[in-house]
């Protein structure tokens, strides 16, 4: 047998082992997140000069299911923005129809790709969802940092993160005597469901 051989037949032996290990990942069991909109929580933050606004919108509808192996993910977060309110219905009127136009674009929604870190039952974990957002009709990159609570079946996520509405393409509702800031922060607090942990996770 000579030495090209050899290192042929290594060379498939690795590629075989390889394809093995990326089978076993795709069979492992995945988790299943599901959101209960009634018990999510989202809220918004933005300064102008006069004071800081703050409001809400509601969750229409969640659900995320990933590989525990490979962070693979897939689902759908949606949110009705035509909810989206302050407590003014004046300022919140110009937000729907001037800002946000919810008329055309009435809702936001983030796609799971990727999920790092590892879930388990007990103390609150860390972990990174990467997805697309989109919002007035738009896809945006995003990096969710969560951290979750697992309590049985039971699932709490809480994250942040910046919307830059005036560079995602919305109308700048600043007037010569009243600044408003170009970025919206946003405030999650998601309780659900999650089925599909193992054991001792």
């Amino acid at each position: 047998m000579n030495s090209a051989f050899r290192k042929h037949r290594l060379l498939v032996a690795v590629a075989l082992c390889f394809a093995q290990m990326a089978w076993a990942q795709s069979q492992a069991p995945k988790v299943t997140i599901h959101l209960d909109p009634q018990k999510t929580e989202i809220h918004w933050t933005l300064g102008t000069t006069l004071h800081t606004v703050h409001g809400t919108f509601r969750l229409k509808g969640g659900m995320m299911t990933f590989n525990p192996a490979t962070g693979a993910a897939e689902g759908e977060f949606l949110v009705d923005v035509t909810t989206g309110e302050s407590g003014n219905n004046s300022r919140d009127g110009k937000m729907q129809n001037e800002v946000l136009e919810s008329g055309k674009y009435p809702q936001a929604f983030f796609h799971p790709v990727k999920v790092s870190g590892e879930l388990k039952t007990g103390s609150p974990q860390n972990v990174i969802v990467d997805g697309t957002f989109n919002i007035h009709g738009a896809d945006h990159p995003l990096r969710l940092q969560m951290t979750v609570q697992l309590s049985g079946t039971d699932a709490t996520a809480t994250t942040n993160f910046t919307v830059p509405y005036l560079a995602w393409g919305m109308k700048d509702e600043s007037t010569f005597l009243l600044k408003v800031e170009k970025e919206v922060i946003v405030d999650v607090t998601a309780r659900g469901t999650v089925d599909g942990l193992s054991p001792g996770r």
